[in-house]
């Protein structure tokens, strides 16, 4: 295996001098604008009836960017309007003679213009304007997890944002920048800390840091959240318990909100990971989820904070992983308060690169959830792989859960539509940093954007939030606007196919996640840690048995899922191995048999990341040199590794399988010893990322 680290070392290699060898006559860029390109040499005239630091950064935006008619922006308390919310906006006019913008609230209006700003960078602009937008949901959150030494777990853009030794003292002006960036596609809140989270980000010292922060973010009207660890009251206050029963202990956590909102009056409120992978929680004192939620909220409801209480448990189990969080949580469903949210992995696992919807979407009617995303790429190649997200979280989105019958989607589930709930949410892990382009793959960007995209309007397509992306971030150029979106919208299928297709999940190198490692056992470490786990490949087949016949997790999903998924002639055959212990002659529905789909699902994978590389290589007229050069690079890692991944998977499967991989694949250039050999260690993955 001497090819592959020698392969991953040289990405050490400066991009400064492969730009040396890139020939462009547009001007270089590092892509730290983002998306938010607009030349700001343009002189409107823009007017309000009312003045506020919201309002005025709309004035700003509008008149440097907008090159249209005059604008009126007016904030209305007319009750016809209330229907709006605080989010909402009216636009109206003609784009030759005038404007208005009407908002309910101030936040409205600065919505309002960068929608503006936007449809006129993609050219979507019609004459005539009636425009009126509403989001869906009305939290949309971003999950920072970094760390309080500027470290960010499951990061790959260099460190925290949030240089906390500076502060208070010393203000980053990429506070505002970070700000804008989201308010520009209405991402409204930020937890600024990791899930796994120390304990003193509820010091008093760190509280008045996070005080700086908020400040920075308020104009553009995004809330400040904070992870905690539910051990506070005794590693920050000394207690000799934290019990959510105790009545010291609930005093404490009371008297820590009083602290929060007296330093930050608009503070969101507390993300909460409790027993999960180690961390603590209610139930180390013989409590239950329900008692240490309601306990924490009953803390934040005077300020009107919310809890946001995470259902990934990753606590050990005899059951099926998968059904692990849905068991947790459902006896519970309409005892939580009323400012507690749940928050939901979009899968039954953890992020995977295909996983189906996490049954609890649905399930729980009484209690509001909210889906969890995973914007940063830690099962989908860090930042080397290019893999466009927006179909992942459309996917999961647009599913349906059949609660209701048909229309019951994920997105009617979560967004207060169906079960008429007060209270909407939808988060998204940031995939953010401090490196210049802010998430260390021009791509990635994408996804971010994305994100807060489809958390405005869920049913925006994946291809019409890929165009708006491309013509902001790049150019207007038909050609390659077209070319590169159907790029983007193949992409992570293309992931899917060479690292799990079908169904596969979970067979990724133990702790980083870099690279496959399907055979990884160590004898004292937990079995769902390990990917036999979860394959469970032997000489009849491969996959998992969650049917009636096994875990019985398809018993989670309503009818007729719950049908659909349990018989293998129905199952889509995309989540085909999370349901099934599939035989390696299966006849599939192409006519082959189950081992030959899977080798021709890994050698498409491949097949598409080195057209990918062709495709790009076509359009270099159209990029700065600067950001081509980086892509094209990330793609040649990109193709190499996923050779590694079908050789790995292919080889390691055809041990079980005893057949010959089909002669029409491309024959594996790695020996499976030489695989298996490989222990990819921090120092390597930094470079693999960087």
């Amino acid at each position: 295996m001497n090819n592959i680290n020698k392969t991953t070392t040289k990405c050490c290699i400066t991009i400064f001098f492969l730009c040396l060898l890139a020939i462009n006559t547009l001007q270089a860029e590092d892509g730290s604008n983002l998306w938010l390109r607009s030349e700001t040499n343009a002189n409107a005239t823009v007017s309000a009836n009312k003045q506020s630091a919201a309002i005025d950064i709309a004035i700003n935006e509008l008149r440097t960017q907008w090159r249209g008619a005059p604008i009126q922006l007016t904030v209305s308390s007319a009750k016809n309007l209330r229907y709006l919310g605080n989010d909402g906006f009216m636009i109206s006019g003609n784009i030759n003679t005038k404007i208005t913008v009407t908002a309910f609230s101030e936040q409205g209006l600065l919505y309002a213009a960068y929608h503006l700003i936007r449809l006129q960078a993609v050219g979507n602009l019609p004459e005539n304007i009636d425009i009126v937008e509403i989001p869906k949901y009305q939290l949309r959150i971003l999950n920072h997890w970094d760390n309080l030494n500027r470290s960010i777990e499951r990061g790959y853009a260099g460190k925290s944002l949030w240089e906390w030794e500076k502060l208070p003292a010393e203000i980053s002006p990429r506070y505002k920048e970070y700000a804008r960036a989201n308010a520009s596609v209405g991402i409204n809140g930020s937890v600024l800390n990791n899930v796994n989270a120390s304990p003193q980000i509820l010091s008093a010292e760190m509280l008045e840091k996070v005080k700086i922060i908020a400040d920075e973010f308020r104009p553009y009207h995004i809330k400040v959240y904070l992870s905690i660890n539910f051990s506070s009251p005794v590693e920050l206050g000394k207690l000799s318990t934290s019990d959510p029963l105790d009545k010291d202990v609930q005093k404490w956590w009371k008297n820590k909100a009083d602290e929060i909102y007296r330093l930050i009056p608009d503070f969101g409120g507390f993300l909460v990971k409790a027993n999960s992978e180690g961390l603590p929680g209610p139930q180390d004192f013989g409590r239950t989820h329900l008692d240490g939620a309601n306990m924490i909220a009953d803390a934040l409801a005077p300020h009107n904070g919310i809890v946001m209480w995470r259902a990934f448990v990753y606590n050990p189990t005899d059951n099926d992983r998968a059904k692990q969080a849905y068991q947790e949580f459902m006896p519970f469903d309409g005892q939580f308060r009323s400012n507690v949210i749940i928050q939901v992995k979009n899968g039954p696992v953890d992020f995977q690169p295909r996983e189906p919807f996490s049954p609890l979407f649905g399930a729980m009617q009484k209690t509001p959830v909210m889906p969890e995303f995973q914007i940063t790429q830690e099962y989908l190649g860090f930042s080397n792989h290019l893999a466009y997200l927006a179909p992942l979280f459309k996917e999961c989105l647009d599913s349906e859960t059949y609660a209701r019958g048909n229309g019951s989607t994920v997105a009617a589930a979560t967004d207060g539509s169906l079960f008429g709930h007060n209270i909407s949410a939808i988060a998204g892990v940031a995939n953010t940093g401090d490196n210049v382009n802010w998430c260390g793959h021009p791509f990635a960007q994408a996804n971010w954007y994305a994100f807060g995209r489809l958390a405005w309007n869920h049913n925006l397509s994946s291809e019409n939030i890929a165009r708006e992306w491309l013509k902001q971030t790049f150019t207007n150029n038909e050609e390659f606007v077209t070319t590169i979106t159907d790029l983007m919208l193949r992409s992570r299928e293309a992931v899917v196919d060479y690292m799990m297709p079908l169904g596969l999940h979970h067979i990724f190198a133990m702790g980083h996640h870099y690279g496959p490692e399907p055979w990884c056992y160590f004898p004292n470490v937990r079995p769902d840690w390990l990917p036999p786990y979860y394959h469970k490949a032997d000489s009849a087949g491969v996959g998992f048995d969650r049917t009636e016949k096994g875990s019985n997790a398809v018993s989670q999903y309503f009818s007729p899922l719950h049908e659909e998924f349990n018989d293998i002639k129905t199952c889509d055959e995309r989540f085909l191995l999370w349901f099934h212990h599939v035989e390696w002659n299966y006849e599939m529905k192409s006519g082959r048999t189950f081992w030959d789909e899977l080798c021709y699902h890994y050698q498409h994978g491949v097949t598409e990341v080195r057209d990918f590389q062709k495709i790009w290589d076509k359009v270099e007229q159209y990029v700065d040199a600067e950001r081509f050069v980086l892509v094209q690079y990330k793609l040649r890692i990109q193709s190499r590794d996923a050779v590694w991944w079908k050789d790995a998977c292919l080889l390691y499967f055809q041990t079980f399988s005893k057949k010959h991989i089909p002669y029409d694949i491309e024959r594996p250039i790695y020996d499976l010893d030489d695989l298996m050999k490989i222990r990819l260690k921090e120092p390597d993955i930094i470079k693999i990322k960087n």
